[in-house]
């Protein structure tokens, strides 16, 4: 069995929405474009009711699908995300979804119950695996970071994440590049160059 960085993530407070059918089509549709970006060893796709499931080889991978999913949301509905760590089955590939288990699998879904506690309410990532402190400073840290953005910010930073420049930002959004220089200052910066430092310190250990 491969050992992976499985993500469970599910929508917070999805029955408040009015046209489910139509967010379910967003949804697989944003899953398709983080797995087009991040290539996930196992492709990001919905599962039952208002989940979804994937598995990464790096966990930063894995955070970064979990942002990129949470951006492309916002800020008509959000996510969270469990992260685990371990070996991973898969049962029936020819089954859509496909079947994980394993114990890579059960720590996203232990990661993700954590999520579900009152005291962890506001959280919307967090990561049950080897190094899990240093981890989840990280995740803790950026979330609170991005919650801070606002609608501009949350566009601006999924296209730095995605690598567009600040100049093709500027163009994109049609606004001057002093304004997007400003929101980077903000905070999508920062969110955007220690997503770069944790992969990288990641693959020096």
């Amino acid at each position: 069995m491969p050992v992976l960085h499985p993500l469970i993530g599910d929508v917070v407070g999805s029955r408040a929405i009015a046209d489910r059918a139509g967010f379910q089509v967003r949804l697989a549709e944003v899953l398709d474009d983080v797995s087009a970006l991040v290539s996930p060893a196992q492709a990001l796709e919905t599962t039952v009711g208002d989940e979804f499931q994937g598995a990464f080889t790096t966990v930063a991978d894995a955070a970064l699908a979990a942002l990129l999913v949470r951006l492309a949301l916002l800020p008509d509905a959000d996510v969270r995300c469990g992260l685990g760590h371990g070996e991973v089955t898969v049962h029936g590939r020819q089954r859509r979804p496909l079947l994980q288990d394993g114990p890579g699998w059960w720590a996203a879904r232990d990661a993700l119950d954590v999520l579900g506690r009152p005291r962890r309410a506001a959280q919307r990532t967090w990561y049950v695996g080897p190094d899990a402190g240093r981890v989840n400073a990280f995740l803790l840290t950026r979330d609170a970071l991005v919650d801070r953005l606002g609608d501009r910010g949350w566009r601006l930073l999924a296209s730095a994440l995605s690598g567009a420049s600040q100049t093709e930002i500027a163009a994109a959004e049609g606004i001057s590049k002093s304004a997007v220089s400003q929101q980077f200052a903000r905070g999508v910066g920062a969110v955007r160059d220690a997503h770069r430092s944790f992969a990288a310190d990641l693959e020096e250990d």
